[in-house]
């Protein structure tokens, strides 16, 4: 499999405070939220790093590594993507791309990793985030670990937190997505979200 140098990276270490579990064990269908995604990116990824503070019910494989926050504290996905990075120079990988993929947010194309591989050999941007509809998917994002440096001094010493502003700061391009049938990135916030999911994911299943 070609990975084009890019590691998959599943961000599933939010505290879950607007649902009132960790969302992560939460069912929709016969898989959690979390297996829905693990089952896209396992069939596009040789490697894939769990981001996580919490206990997943997965266990680690020879392609699959779950990992804590490299800073306590759950202060956000910053801090998960900085922690990707720092895991690739620890452990020698030759990664040079990290792409993320929020733990909430079943219905994605996949279609979208191959976009991915098709920007990290032009040299247009260090980070690429995924919009759809005029609407900004922040955390659906692929990442140059050229960037680690910058990331850790704006986390530890400049106390930047959102995702948004961040990527502002530094430079980000978007990959356009045309949703035509239904918001493929609608994410799971809420107990309310869960039922709207589950008549999503009979249409999604009938598509």
């Amino acid at each position: 499999m070609n990975d084009n140098n890019i590691l998959a990276v599943v961000l599933a270490g939010g505290q879950s405070k607007r649902f009132g579990e960790d969302k992560n064990h939460v069912k929709l269908g016969s898989l959690t939220l979390l297996e829905h995604v693990l089952k896209k990116v396992t069939n596009e990824f040789d490697k894939i790093l769990i981001i996580s503070n919490q206990n997943l019910n997965i266990k680690a494989s020879t392609s699959i590594s779950i990992i804590p926050d490299c800073i306590q504290g759950n202060l956000g996905p910053l801090v998960a993507v900085l922690t990707a990075m720092k895991w690739i120079k620890k452990n020698n990988e030759q990664y040079q791309w990290i792409a993320t993929f929020p733990c909430d947010t079943p219905f994605f194309d996949t279609s979208i990793i191959e976009k991915y591989k098709s920007k990290i050999n032009l040299n247009e941007s260090l980070l690429y985030f995924v919009k759809s509809n005029q609407k900004r998917h922040n955390i659906f994002g692929l990442w140059s670990v050229k960037l680690m440096d910058t990331l850790e001094n704006d986390l530890v010493n400049n106390n930047f937190r959102k995702v948004e502003e961040w990527a502002d700061k530094v430079g980000v391009k978007m990959i356009n997505i045309n949703n035509d049938k239904f918001d493929q990135f609608f994410n799971i916030n809420t107990k309310t979200d869960l039922e709207e999911a589950k008549k999503l994911l009979k249409e999604y299943n009938n598509d």
